[in-house]
């Protein structure tokens, strides 16, 4: 005889000639085992850079308004607005401190980017940056006219391009290159604007390069073996 549809499950096992009573079997209920969810809040650490302060030379104005900071020196002026996560304090001794204002994981990856790009800023006016490139290749060479780089990559014309305000180029030697100004980040681009004309090749190494840049060589492929 079969067990009972509608019974519950241990009404139908005890019911059922096979696992009931009949064969000396006896079912108790069992209760599910609870879990207990403990919920840690995790503190994000301060960032070993976020945490330095920034030495302000006397030759540095700052101008703190709210989320922006203008920053004047000898060289230039730059300004930088930050996010609601980020705040600036001036402590008594005229070092500058970029703080998290809230301890949230994007708060936690802004810190040291900000305290970076504030100390360049500060260092930029004050004692200006520069990014050096070198031409390696038969011909090729480079020429300052008027406000513009002339360059000479092997093409079948010249490269010309427009020296933006606010930067100073040198050219020595007809194949060395030097880019300078107070904002680190225009002085990065245009020296990145002038390598992607002729990037570096890895077999005889023409191109236009860092001046501390290494260039990993292959190997050519080999003759034909007789």
């Amino acid at each position: 005889m079969g067990c009972p549809v509608g019974a519950t499950l241990q009404s139908s096992y005890l019911s059922c000639p096979f696992l009931g009573e009949a064969n000396g079997l006896r079912f108790s209920p069992v209760s599910a085992p609870r879990v207990a969810v403990v919920r840690k809040i995790v503190e994000c650490k301060e960032s070993r850079i976020g945490k330095q302060p920034i030495t302000v030379p006397s030759n540095v104005t700052l101008t703190m308004a709210g989320q922006d900071l203008k920053v004047k020196g000898p060289l230039g002026e730059l300004a930088l607005t930050y996010p609601r996560e980020i705040k600036l304090e001036k402590e008594e001794s005229g070092a500058l401190r970029v703080k998290k204002a809230v301890e949230t994981r994007r708060a936690n990856q802004m810190h040291g980017l900000f305290r970076t790009l504030t100390d360049n800023m500060v260092v930029g006016v004050s004692k200006g940056f520069e990014k050096r490139l070198q031409l390696v290749g038969t011909g090729y060479r480079a020429a300052i006219e008027g406000k513009d780089i002339v360059l000479n990559l092997g093409f079948s014309h010249p490269v010309r391009m427009a020296i933006p305000s606010g930067l100073q180029v040198k050219v020595e030697e007809n194949t060395r290159i030097i880019v300078s100004g107070y904002d680190k980040s225009e002085i990065g681009q245009f020296a990145a604007s002038i390598r992607k004309w002729r990037p570096p090749e890895p077999y005889k190494g023409k191109g236009v390069k860092y001046a501390d840049e290494i260039v990993r060589r292959k190997e050519g492929k080999a003759g034909k073996k007789k």
